[in-house]
């Protein structure tokens, strides 16, 4: 049976080039479990795949597309049955497998995990892997003390998929969440999230210059890296702890070892696609009870695979806010 998939392709000069095809099912790659697929959603790794060299892909032709959700048609994995409900986010699927820019995906059963309670395949891919990393990113604050009334957390990036996932999961836990944002048109989208405050991108930008100032944060969800991360590390409170997921600012850390000697500040790292399995599943099960969807409803923009070459040259761009739904069957 044939479908519908966007391909990614590169000539024997290198260049590459985007086209939806409609291919036979059986040019999926080999795995147990093959998906009807409904929606998938944009990343920032989506756009490198998209783009201009190809990016992550390794080999060509492709499907990128890092998450996707649907129905299963075929298993013969034992907990998965043709009907289920299922999410993949990660295991370098849409980077070295066949992803999810299509009506179809064959994958490893031990990569999907059950679409949880109290979401839609929709909801799924509005939260994607954008969302699963900001609420692993909670849970690791959480196991390191944190809790509502310990102070104000920081949110960098806060407008981009991580970001607006975290702002709106912090406030609605009772947080108070300072907003990092540069730009002044996403304020009042960042408020309507939840963000207590919006603090401007350069108010935290400036290279480091002491070490250690004013105790400031009682934690931080950070997607820029760089000089900004070895800024806020200096401004964390005794003990705080800052969960790193991303590196949109650079991957050099410019910092000294003074924040973690002297005021015993955390640097946790978060990986999204490598997480065990049980640990995706408590964290999906968090996402179904404490995203609040009405939120996230009003940053989510839905669109078709056509749509896919211009949203992700305008994701590396930074130009893409919020939540960005693909229906592939559109």
């Amino acid at each position: 049976m044939s479908f519908n998939a966007l391909i990614v392709d590169k000539d024997e000069d290198g260049k590459t080039s985007t086209s939806i095809q409609r291919i036979d099912e059986t040019r999926l790659p080999e795995g147990d479990v093959t998906v009807a697929v409904e929606y998938s959603t944009l990343n920032y790794k989506d756009g490198l795949c998209l783009g201009p060299g190809g990016g992550l892909v390794r080999t060509y032709p492709h499907v990128p597309g890092i998450d996707f959700a649907g129905t299963v048609e075929e298993s013969s994995d034992d907990w998965y049955q043709p009907g289920d409900k299922v999410v993949l986010t990660g295991w370098r699927v849409g980077e070295a497998w066949w992803g999810g820019y299509a009506q179809k995906a064959r994958v490893k059963g031990e990569w999907l995990v059950p679409l949880p309670e109290g979401l839609t395949t929709r909801d799924a891919m509005a939260v994607g892997t954008a969302g699963f990393t900001a609420m692993l990113a909670i849970m690791a604050l959480e196991d390191h003390g944190l809790k509502p009334g310990n102070g104000p957390v920081l949110v960098t990036g806060a407008a981009g998929g991580v970001g607006s996932v975290a702002t709106a999961i912090l406030s609605n836990l009772g947080y108070e969440v300072a907003a990092v944002t540069g730009r002044e048109s996403t304020w009042e989208y960042l408020k309507a999230l939840g963000a207590s405050r919006v603090v401007p991108r350069d108010d935290v930008s400036e290279t480091v210059k002491r070490p250690l100032e004013s105790e400031t944060w009682a934690g931080c969800i950070d997607a820029v890296g760089g000089s900004m991360l070895a800024r806020i590390l200096g401004q964390m409170k005794y003990g705080a702890s800052v969960a790193a997921v991303g590196l949109a600012g650079g991957a050099a850390l410019p910092a000294t070892v003074i924040p973690f000697l002297l005021r015993g500040v955390n640097l946790l790292g978060i990986d999204s696609v490598m997480k065990p399995y049980d640990a995706r599943l408590k964290a999906w099960e968090r996402l179904a009870k404490d995203l609040p969807m009405d939120k996230l409803e009003t940053v989510i923009q839905t669109a078709t695979l056509a749509d896919l070459p211009r949203l992700g040259a305008d994701i590396l761009k930074g130009q893409v806010k919020g939540r960005v739904v693909i229906d592939v069957n559109a």
